[in-house]
């Protein structure tokens, strides 16, 4: 490998690094034409996995029983979560619960902490989306029933049916486990880590840069986007209506969500299986077939203006229809669904980052260089 990989130029700062080589990512890895792999797995191969199976398989190793083992919290914790404010955004909610689970039960070892998180983190989402919600009491965590099946008894959502919530969010939960090293939440999480805060709050910060719309919020405002699209074209919309609608809204220069990728450079293949799951369950479904026509409409538009190199839909356009197909028609927990699959591939990458680069010295504290701007 040459020593030289990149030459930087004034152009090049103030773009948020993108493309920037700055490290190793051992768990899973984002290819421009082929989507993501899990430790070299394409991740349509993964969706036939268990939930234990595919966060085994991040980990390096079969941690199974560990997620058996640890996957309750303390009641202390639950019960102080139910202390907190309940008004305001629930990602908040979210980060103070992981803040609070590694003031109560931390170990101060980033090995033993990131197996209990991993382990824990389906309770702790769930107490949280229970009492923000205004659900009531969460129940007995039953770890033993499995990881996804055990977070779909623990949430109180009503009206749906927990087979179809069930099978919906192992699906959600597997395609979000891990998308490479340089992601916004997976780098401030290392970048956290680096100065040695322990794995809670390392965790904690990612899923603060994950709140964003520009990242973990992208498929609750997304699903907003579907839902003004239906409004406006109605439940009998053709085709031709979407793709008449859309150069509307692009010549109000208003934003067309859930299409485009930093990496792709196709359909996101995550994107695909949600669609083709959608579509054979919740074909009817007006938000899950407004989605449908989008990803039909959406790329002939977009692919009018040559400055676009991606018009192809990512996840976010179809995951939030999914989910209300699937009877759980609450966006406002979407993120936090994303932060509990999320966390366990960042989890994993700071174990690596601390225990085991360089010959298990750790990495360095993050310190990019920034350049003095005269005004």
């Amino acid at each position: 490998m040459s020593d030289v990989l990149f030459e930087v130029h004034e152009e090049n700062l103030e773009t948020g690094l993108r493309g920037y080589p700055v490290g190793y990512c051992k768990t899973s890895s984002v290819d421009a034409e082929k989507g993501l792999f899990y430790r070299g797995k394409p991740i349509t191969d993964c969706t036939a996995m268990k939930p234990e199976e595919a966060i085994s398989l991040l980990y390096g190793s079969d941690i199974t029983k560990e997620l058996l083992s640890r996957g309750s919290c303390q009641q202390d914790v639950i019960d102080h979560i139910e202390k907190l404010p309940q008004k305001g955004a629930p990602m908040k909610l979210f980060t103070a619960a992981i803040i609070l689970l590694g003031m109560l039960e931390g170990k101060g070892d980033y090995r033993e902490d990131a197996l209990n998180l991993i382990a824990k983190i389906p309770h702790l989402g769930a107490a949280v989306i229970n009492y923000h919600a205004g659900w009531g009491k969460t129940p007995e965590s039953k770890p033993e029933l499995g990881y996804m099946e055990n977070f779909t008894q623990l949430l109180n959502a009503p009206n749906c049916d927990k087979k179809i919530l069930h099978e919906v969010l192992t699906l959600f939960n597997i395609l979000h486990y891990d998308h490479g090293g340089g992601n916004l939440s997976a780098f401030v999480g290392k970048a956290v880590a680096s100065g040695l805060d322990d794995l809670y709050g390392s965790i904690a910060s990612s899923m603060c840069a994950l709140a964003g719309p520009r990242h973990g919020c992208a498929n609750q405002v997304s699903l907003e986007f579907v839902q003004s699209v239906l409004d406006e074209a109605g439940t009998q919309a053709t085709e031709k209506q979407i793709e008449e609608l859309i150069r509307k809204r692009i010549s109000e220069k208003k934003l067309i969500f859930g299409f485009g990728h930093a990496v792709l450079r196709v359909e996101d293949p995550r994107a695909t299986i949600m669609y083709d799951y959608a579509e054979k369950h919740f074909p009817d479904h007006p938000l899950v077939r407004t989605s449908l026509l989008l990803r039909k409409a959406g790329p002939t538009v977009l692919k009018e203006n040559p400055k676009i190199q991606n018009p192809y839909p990512n996840l976010d356009a179809i995951s939030g229809s999914m989910l209300s197909g699937a009877g759980f028609p609450y966006p406002e927990y979407y993120t936090i669904l994303f932060g509990i699959a999320r966390s366990v591939g960042i989890a994993i990458q700071i174990v690596y980052e601390r225990l085991e680069a360089r010959d298990g010295k750790g990495t360095p504290i993050i310190r990019p260089k920034y350049l003095y701007k005269k005004e």
